[in-house]
């Protein structure tokens, strides 16, 4: 083998073209100072993390905002898109939830009766 090929957490790309990363996004850090508590906000989820990006904030679109993503180095590799979930958890059904519904409706007081009725004779 000529030379080391660093493995990632997925083999997503061929490793003789490298990983993504965003030419926008790697600017916009580079412009930054280390440590500074700016969020640097992409659209680019596919984006592979580098170590230059450890350390910054970025703003990770999800469809309909931006999620916060403080990067570490356990992240480096992964893509920006694995830290920013598109889909909210929704859970259906179960005894929580059925306990929570009954606690609700009892806490939450009846609704007055229209004083129209009860004045006419």
């Amino acid at each position: 083998m000529k030379g080391s090929i660093e493995i990632f957490s997925h083999m997503s790309r061929s490793s003789k073209k490298g990983p993504y990363i965003d030419q926008k996004l790697v600017l916009k850090i580079q412009a930054l100072s280390p440590g500074s508590k700016t969020v640097v906000k992409t659209w680019s989820r596919a984006a592979t993390i580098t170590p230059e990006m450890v350390g910054f904030t970025i703003g990770v679109h999800n469809g309909k905002e931006h999620i916060s993503v403080r990067v570490v180095e356990e992240m480096v590799g992964h893509k920006l898109g694995e830290f920013s979930p598109t889909r909210r958890f929704v859970r259906h059904g179960g005894k929580i939830q059925k306990a929570a519904e009954t606690a609700v409706s009892a806490s939450a007081p009846s609704a007055p009766s229209s004083g129209k009725s009860a004045g006419k004779k």
